[in-house]
């Protein structure tokens, strides 16, 4: 591979180094290939670098871009509304209208409050459910994630599968040195998608739990579908024990559909956390609860702030991205996509003789290499042939399609049968370039 076609990127990153740690601002952009890449813009469903390269993207910056790069009726509502002011460190309509049209959306939004992103909202969710039963801790699950704040920051990765320990009893691996160390206190952890091992832990331990924090749909590893009743199944156990179930809906939020997967699924939580494509790329995120619980911070008992929530142009960009989902209502061509681009996957893996297993549901999709059966947990996902994977992330990368390192491919309402077309194209080039190395 020729590194020239990056060069300015490179050369920009080594500047950037003198000033920035890592030459980032977030550590997941150290990741790109063939190293952090610098971008001059974006229009629809392509990006451009500063080296003139043009991309299919599948990223989507790493999910919010639900409808695509620089959509022009976001791009103006911001202008619009930013043109009144930037920050009143107080109410507007537009605020207002918005919660309005959450509440009426999503099934468990009765009441909420706004915050920047999505690790922020997760933690006023725990501080809530906390307050309401008197409980400390919280059961989350292996592989899940749920923001980069210390109280999660384990279970999300691991120096080897071996690491994980026994799947009754696992060991909660730090993400990151620095953590404090009563912090690993604060949480249960488990596999996910084995409701006899939430039963066992809550039999023993419900008197300490104060909630349960899933991804409805595991996007962030591997697109993994909850088995069918484990969602009714851990509400079930909720209402049994006084405990809130929490969704982190932060990727499927408005992706699946304008109510989220918990429309999708039948099943409400006491609380959600909604953010990325809520606002196109711009900050803000949501926690939505039940009337009940989210009274706690109605009431004052449990405090919520920030200087920069509900700021004007964040505000306005939500607004005008849910408005266009519920006036276009695309998801049908998102979810038909999505099946086209999955079945193509899987027809070019079996024609160029690759084991690749590919998994997820209408607009999200995860592509990785392996001898098993298939995922059904985090476990399942550590068993994939990692190196395998950047060959074929590298390979498409360099032919013009841009897909998150870890195998997670995103359509937005924006793509088209072109851009699958091309991206199948571009596959089949690359898992054929494999085969010959």
């Amino acid at each position: 591979m020729n590194n020239e076609k990056y060069q300015k990127s490179a050369d920009l990153l080594a500047r950037a180094k003198k000033v920035l740690a890592g030459g980032v601002s977030s550590e997941f952009r150290k990741y790109n290939h063939p190293h952090a890449l610098f971008y001059s813009h974006g229009s629809g469903s392509r990006i451009y670098d500063v080296d003139g390269n043009e991309y299919r993207d599948f990223t989507l910056s790493q999910g919010p871009l639900i409808l695509g790069h620089s959509h022009p009726e976001v791009l103006k509502a911001v202008n619009d509304y930013s043109a009144k002011g930037q920050l009143f460190a107080g109410q507007h309509i537009m605020e207002l209208e918005l919660a309005e049209k959450l509440q009426e959306l999503i099934p468990s939004a009765e009441m909420m409050r706004f915050c920047l992103d999505g690790s922020e909202a997760v933690q006023t969710a725990f501080r809530v459910a906390r307050s309401k039963t008197g409980k400390s801790k919280f059961l989350r699950f292996e592989g899940h994630y749920h923001g980069w704040l210390d109280n999660v920051c384990y279970g999300i990765s691991t120096p080897s599968p071996e690491a994980l320990g026994p799947r009754a009893v696992p060991s909660p691996n730090p993400w990151s040195q620095g953590l404090p160390p009563d912090s690993i206190n604060e949480f249960h952890l488990l596999p996910w998608n084995d409701l006899e091992l939430v039963k066992a832990k809550l039999a023993e331990s419900h008197h300490e739990i104060a909630a349960i924090i899933t991804e409805p749909i595991m996007c962030n590893n591997g697109c993994i579908l909850p088995n069918e009743g484990y969602l009714q199944g851990l509400r079930d156990l909720c209402d049994e024990y006084n405990i809130a179930l929490i969704f982190d809906e932060v990727i499927t939020g408005f992706r699946i559909g304008l109510g989220g997967a918990q429309t999708f699924f039948g099943i409400t939580p006491d609380m959600s956390i909604f953010a990325k494509a809520i606002g196109s790329g711009y900050p803000i995120s949501a926690i939505v609860g039940k009337k009940e619980w989210i009274e706690e911070i109605s009431s004052a008992r449990v405090i919520h702030a920030g200087t920069m929530n509900t700021a004007n142009p964040t505000v306005a960009a939500a607004m005008a991205t849910v408005s266009f989902l519920e006036r276009e209502n695309p998801y049908a061509k998102m979810f038909e996509l999505g099946d086209q681009l999955r079945a193509g996957l899987r027809e070019l893996a079996k024609k160029t003789g690759h084991n690749m297993i590919v998994s997820g549901i209408g607009p999200i999709i995860h592509t990785g290499f392996s001898d098993g059966e298939g995922l059904n947990e985090f476990r399942d996902v550590l068993k994939l042939d990692k190196a395998k994977l950047g060959q074929f992330i590298a390979g498409l990368h360099n032919d013009g399609v841009r897909v998150i390192g870890r195998g997670l491919w995103y359509l937005s309402a924006i793509h088209t049968e072109d851009d699958i077309l091309h991206a199948l194209k571009s596959v089949e080039k690359v898992l054929t370039q494999m085969n010959e190395k």
